[in-house]
This record gives C-alpha cells, structure tokens and sequence, in this order.
C-alpha cells in the first residue's frame, strides 16, 4: 500500500497513515484505509486496533490541493470514500483508539471521531471541525458524531465558528481522552486497548454496537442526497473562489 502502514503485535493491529508531511486525505488513502478496516474486521488474530499519524501530524484533513483539481466523478467518488470510511470506522466491531499525534483539523478529526478513545500527543497542535469557514457543508451526521462526544450545544456552537481547540481545550470539552508527551503516545494507545480486551469481547461489541445504534444508521443512511448537497455547494463560485485562496496560501507556504 502506498500511504497506509500497518503492524500486527500481540494481537494488536496498528495502521500507521502515512501519505506526505501531513496525512492529508485523497482517494486512495480512503480506498487503502477501507480495504485494512475490512480486511482485519475479519481477522480472528486482531483484537483492537490502533490509527495513528506521524509526527506533528495525525491528519490535515482533506487534500484541498489535489481535491480542487478532481472533475466531478473523481469529487463524488471522492465523498463515497469519505462517508463509507466514516462509517466503517464508526461500526468498526473491536477496540479503536486514534493516537492523535499532532495536528488532526476537519477530516482528520472526523476520523479520530469515529475511534472508541482519543489519545492526544502534548504540543502547538489543533484539532476539530473548521469546514463551514473554509466553504464545506457539515453533514447532519457527522454533526451527529461529533456531538456524541461533547454534547450538542458545544458541537453546534464549534461548527458554526469553525473552532479549532487545542490538546487541552479538547480534553476538557470531552473531544480526546487523554494527553500524554508523544513519546509514550503509542505506548499509551497500546496499554488502552490492552485494558479493553480483558473484558468479554463478545459482550464488549454488543454493547459497543448498541450505544452507537443511531449515529451509525446516521452515517449510513441517505448517503447519495449527503453527497449531492455537498457536491451542490463544492461547485459554488463562492466555495471555489476560498478554496483557491486557501490552496494559494497553502502552496506559498511550501
């Protein structure tokens, strides 16, 4: 696989995302990452699993740069991916922890969203949902998911101000678990799925599955109209005209 990574140890599977300095999203890691997911829901071997980035960065989010450039059948591709790996990850049936270590805005925080626990790395580092300033519409779902974790009045309040909170302001909202030095993040991850796999495995899923009921019928459900709204304001002058002066100040930068 070209940016995806992985590791299996003591019936631990680690995906390590691994595509250029920042983990930004494009189709094939989505492609890549949805073949992994499937692939070790099947396989008795794996207990838990761990998705962790690199340093400084667990995920940009989504490549504006590459994405600006797709026509529209390589765009709607593109949110199929998306939404269908949001929604694996969220019914994923064992243990997930998201080693979040670094920078984790927009699709990089909805991923670690999806995870059972978030573990976050100490540093200068944002995470949360920035897409209603950069021109992109929040699904219903993924406001779903995100308020699943810090309530609904918090979650509305951040969207609609494209909030990006640091390790600290995360954790004391609800949005990660923990915050350890990065240098003991991986380990960290590892000891917390340890911990989960001394429970009924059986018992623990069912129950996993059962909380999680209506966000992953949210996730699943009416995904074709998701996709066409999305796409709607994607082809808006308006929405092109900030992602291109996004993608500028992104390219001067390099």
């Amino acid at each position: 696989m070209q940016h995806i990574k992985t590791t299996i140890d003591d019936h631990i599977l680690s995906i390590f995302l691994d595509r250029g300095k920042s983990n930004a999203i494009d189709t094939q890691l989505l492609k890549e990452l949805i073949n992994t997911l499937e692939a070790s829901q099947q396989n008795e071997a794996i207990y838990g699993t761990i998705l962790i980035g690199k340093e400084n960065f667990f995920s940009a989010g989504l490549d504006l740069i590459t994405l600006f450039q797709y026509d529209e059948e390589q765009i709607r591709e593109f949110w199929n991916l998306f939404l269908e790996a949001t929604s694996l990850l969220a019914a994923f049936p064992k243990p997930l922890v998201a080693a979040i270590s670094g920078h984790s805005p927009a699709g990089g925080c909805v991923l670690a969203l999806c995870c059972d626990y978030r573990i976050m790395a100490e540093g200068n580092f944002v995470i949360g949902l920035n897409e209603i300033p950069v021109g992109l519409i929040v699904p219903e779902s993924i406001f779903e998911l995100y308020a699943f974790w810090i309530g609904k009045r918090t979650a509305y309040q951040n969207l609609l101000e494209g909030k990006l909170l640091s390790p600290v302001e995360a954790k004391n909202q609800g949005l990660v678990d923990d915050i350890v030095p990065s240098n003991i993040l991986f380990n960290t991850a590892t000891k917390k799925i340890k911990q989960i796999t001394q429970f009924n495995q059986k018992t623990w899923t069912t129950s996993k599955l059962n909380f999680r009921k209506e966000i992953i019928l949210k996730l699943r459900e009416n995904r074709e109209e998701t996709i066409q709204r999305i796409l709607e304001q994607w082809w808006l002058p308006s929405t092109r005209s900030i992602l291109k002066s996004i993608i500028e100040n992104l390219t001067s930068k390099k």
